[in-house]
C-alpha cells in the first residue's frame, strides 16, 4: 500500500465533512468559553457542554447578523457546518448564526425589564430610603430552612444580641416564589419593624429568576420601610438589587450592614462621653475667664459700685465742707471778738459795772434828762446788782456851760 502525506489525508478528511449532509447544515447548542475577538474581525472559542468541546469560528463576514456580544459562559446556539482545519488537521463548527440559548432569552428580558424600570427612576438614587443607624427590629423575607437565615442569625446576634429578628418564609424559586416575596414585604411593611432583609443564596440564574419579576420590583420600590436585597453571590444582579434601597453581595453581608455592633456603640459612647466632658471642662473654663472678665466690666457700672464711688464723693465733700465750716465759724468769731471789743465801751453793762444805772419811767421808756421829769414822778432806776424804785421829790437843772 502507497503512504500518503499528511496533507492529502487531512483533505480526504475534509471532503468527508463536506459530503456528509447533516454536518454542512447543523445546529450545536453549548456555553461559550475562552471567546476572543480577533483584531480581524473573527470571532474564535470553544463550545462546551458538560462532557465535551468543540472549537468554534465565526468569520467577520457571518457577524452582520449577530446581534449581541459573545461573552464566556453564555449558552447559545450555533448554526453551521463542521469541517476539517487541514494545516492543523483538526475539525472544527464554522458558525453562519449565533443565537441565544433558553439562558440568553432569559437575559434579554432581564435587559429589556432593566432598561425600562431605569427609564421610570426606579433605581435613581433619589428616591431609595436611607437604612436605619440602630435597627432594633429587623423582618427577613428568604426561605424557613438553609443557610441563608442561619447565616443572617449568625451575623446580627453576634453584632448585637439584643437585635429582634423576624421571618416571613416565602419562596426563594420555582413558580410562585415572586408571590411569596411580595406577601413577605407587604406584611412587614405593615408592622413595626425598622428594616427589612430579602434574599437568598446563590445559584443559576433560572434559580434566581424570581428575583427579577417585575411586580417584585414595584412592591420593592413601593415599600415604606428600607429594604435591603441581599441575592446570590456578588457576581450576580438581580433587579430587585437595582431597585432595594441597599444592595448587599451576599445574606451575611446584609446582616452587617443592617445590624449596628453593639459593642462598637458601647465604644463610642464611651468616646463620645469622655470627648464631651473634656468638651464641657473646656468651655466652663473659658466661660469663667470671660465671667471674670465680665465683672470687672460690671464693677465699674454696677449700682453697687456707683454707691460706694457716691459714698467716698459725698465723705470727701463733707469733709472738706466740715472744715470750710470751722474755718468759717473761726473767722467769724474773731469777727465777733473785735466787735465785741469794739462794743465794750457802750455796752450798758459796762456803764452799770463802772457805776452808772438806768433811768426808766412807769411805761418803761428811758429817761434820759430832768427836763421830762417831774415832782412826785416816779421813777425804775436799774443798777448792776439789781433794781429800785424812786419818787422825784426835786427836779434841779445843771447850769449850761456852753458860750452865751
Amino acid at each position: 500500500m502507497r503512504a500518503v502525506t499528511v496533507s492529502q489525508i487531512n483533505r480526504y478528511i475534509a471532503n468527508l465533512f463536506k459530503q456528509d449532509y447533516t454536518l454542512s447544515g447543523i445546529q450545536v447548542k453549548g456555553e461559550i468559553s475562552g471567546c476572543k475577538y480577533h483584531y480581524s474581525g473573527h470571532i474564535y472559542f470553544t463550545l462546551k457542554d458538560a462532557g465535551a468541546a468543540i472549537s468554534c469560528v465565526m468569520f467577520s463576514s457571518q457577524r452582520r447578523g449577530l446581534d449581541f456580544t459573545l461573552e464566556d459562559g453564555q449558552s447559545v446556539i450555533v448554526t453551521g457546518q463542521i469541517s476539517v482545519f487541514e494545516r492543523d488537521g483538526r475539525y472544527q463548527l464554522y458558525a453562519r448564526s449565533i443565537v441565544q440559548d433558553g439562558v440568553g432569552r432569559l437575559y434579554e428580558e432581564y435587559e429589556k425589564l432593566k432598561k425600562r424600570l431605569l427609564a421610570e427612576g426606579l433605581f435613581d438614587e433619589q428616591r431609595k430610603k436611607p437604612i436605619p443607624k440602630y435597627a432594633a427590629k429587623i423582618g427577613i423575607v428568604t426561605a424557613e430552612t438553609g443557610a441563608v437565615i442561619r447565616d443572617i442569625c449568625n451575623v446580627s446576634y453576634r453584632r448585637n444580641p439584643y437585635v429582634q429578628l423576624y421571618l416571613y418564609p416565602a419562596k426563594v424559586q420555582g413558580e410562585g416564589a415572586a408571590r411569596t416575596l411580595i406577601d413577605g414585604i407587604r406584611y412587614f411593611e405593615k408592622t413595626d419593624v425598622d428594616t427589612i432583609i430579602i434574599g437568598r443564596g446563590g445559584g443559576s440564574v433560572e434559580d434566581l429568576w424570581c428575583f427579577n419579576d417585575e411586580k417584585l420590583a414595584r412592591a420593592i420600590a413601593a415599600c415604606t420601610k428600607p429594604v435591603i436585597s441581599a441575592v446570590g453571590h456578588e457576581t450576580d444582579t438581580t433587579i430587585s438589587d437595582h431597585v432595594a434601597d441597599l444592595r448587599a453581595p451576599t445574606p451575611s453581608a446584609a446582616a452587617e450592614l443592617a445590624v449596628y455592633s453593639h459593642r462598637d456603640l458601647e465604644i463610642g459612647l464611651r468616646e463620645y462621653s469622655y470627648d464631651l466632658k473634656r468638651l464641657m471642662e473646656q468651655k466652663l473654663k473659658v466661660r469663667k475667664l470671660e465671667l471674670q472678665k465680665y465683672m470687672v466690666l460690671l464693677q465699674h457700672v454696677s449700682p453697687e459700685d456707683m454707691l460706694r464711688q457716691r459714698k467716698l464723693y459725698l465723705a470727701d465733700g463733707q469733709e472738706r465742707l466740715q472744715r470750710l465750716m470751722e474755718k468759717k465759724v473761726t473767722q467769724a468769731r474773731h469777727r465777733l471778738a473785735l466787735y465785741a471789743e469794739k462794743m465794750n465801751g457802750v455796752s450798758p453793762l459796762q456803764k452799770l459795772q463802772s457805776g452808772y444805772n438806768y433811768a426808766a419811767d412807769e411805761t418803761g421808756n428811758h429817761v434820759d434828762s430832768v427836763s421830762v421829769l417831774k415832782k412826785g414822778q416816779k421813777l425804775s432806776l436799774t443798777f448792776i446788782d439789781g433794781k429800785a424804785e424812786v419818787t422825784v421829790d426835786k427836779v434841779k437843772k445843771a447850769k449850761s456851760y456852753m458860750g452865751g
